[in-house]
């Protein structure tokens, strides 16, 4: 993961952004990280990751027969 600081991370942002849909970009600031930066795609793919896993976790629940896990998949599935 390429590491910025945050003074540079500023100055070349347009470049930045160009290298951040390549891989995620670790900003810091007097040394420590601050931030890491990654494309919109992998943050939506994060997103329902966590979603997903919530979900297995719901179904695993007792209070799972109130739920259809197949139906809420399918709705996140055509989210994206």
């Amino acid at each position: 993961m390429e590491v910025l600081s945050a003074n540079k991370a500023k100055t070349h942002f347009g470049e930045m952004l160009m290298k951040v849909q390549r891989e995620p970009i670790n900003v810091t600031k007097n040394g420590k990280s601050v931030a890491i930066v990654i494309a919109t795609e992998e943050y939506q793919q994060l997103k329902l990751q966590a979603l997903r896993s919530a979900l297995i976790e719901g179904e695993e629940s007792e209070d799972m027969e109130f739920f259809s896990i197949d139906a809420i998949n399918d709705a996140l599935d055509a989210s994206i």
